[in-house]
C-alpha cells in the first residue's frame, strides 16, 4: 500500500490541521490557554511520555503557536508561552469543548466555560464579527477568496454543483 502525503494546497482547515491536527498539541495549547508553561506542568497534566511532549512542544514553537523563553540560568530551563497566532486559536478550543459537551459527553459534562464575574455557564456560539448572526445552517456558505487557486475553485464548484442539485425541502 502507498501512502501520499496530505497537501492542503490553499485550504486553511489543511493548513491549520497541519500544524496542531494531533491530539497532544491540542492538548499542550489547551492547558497552554489554562496558563501552564513549563514542560513538567505539561508532562503532569496529560501524562504524556517526555520524548512526545519535547516533540510537540517543538513543533508548536516552529509553527507560532509557542514561544520558548528562558525561565531560570543554572540550570538553563525554558517555559512555553502563547504567541498572539496561539492566543488566536483559542475560540477554536472552544469551539472544541462546546462541541464535545454537546455531543460526546454521554457521562454528563466535566468541564464547561464559566462566566468569571457570573460564574453561569457559557453556551459558546460562532457569530460573524459584522453582522451579529450566527454562523450555522444555511446563513452562510464558503467562497473562493481573492488568491483563490484553480483547485479551491474546483473544490467550491463540486460543492456549489451539489448543493443546486440536492432536493429542495
Amino acid at each position: 500500500m502507498t501512502t501520499r502525503a496530505f497537501d492542503p494546497g490553499q485550504c486553511p482547515v489543511g493548513r491549520t490541521l497541519e500544524r496542531v491536527g494531533d491530539v497532544w498539541s491540542l492538548m499542550i495549547l489547551r492547558d497552554a490557554f489554562h496558563g501552564l508553561t513549563r514542560f513538567d506542568a505539561f508532562e503532569k497534566s496529560l501524562g504524556v511520555a517526555p520524548n512526545i511532549l519535547t516533540k510537540r512542544l517543538g513543533a508548536l514553537v516552529e509553527s507560532g503557536f509557542l514561544e520558548r523563553r528562558p525561565y531560570q540560568e543554572r540550570p538553563l530551563r525554558h517555559e512555553y508561552v502563547l504567541t498572539e497566532m496561539g492566543r488566536d486559536f483559542g475560540p477554536v478550543l472552544t469551539a472544541l469543548l462546546a462541541f464535545g459537551n454537546r455531543h460526546l459527553a454521554k457521562e454528563g459534562i466535566a468541564s464547561c466555560l464559566v462566566d468569571r464575574q457570573t460564574g453561569e455557564t457559557a453556551e459558546p456560539v460562532l457569530v460573524d464579527a459584522r453582522s451579529g448572526k450566527p454562523i450555522d445552517g444555511e446563513a452562510f456558505a464558503y467562497g473562493a477568496g481573492p488568491v483563490a487557486g484553480e483547485a479551491v475553485l474546483a473544490r467550491l464548484a463540486l460543492i456549489e454543483g451539489r448543493r443546486a442539485s440536492a432536493p429542495l425541502p
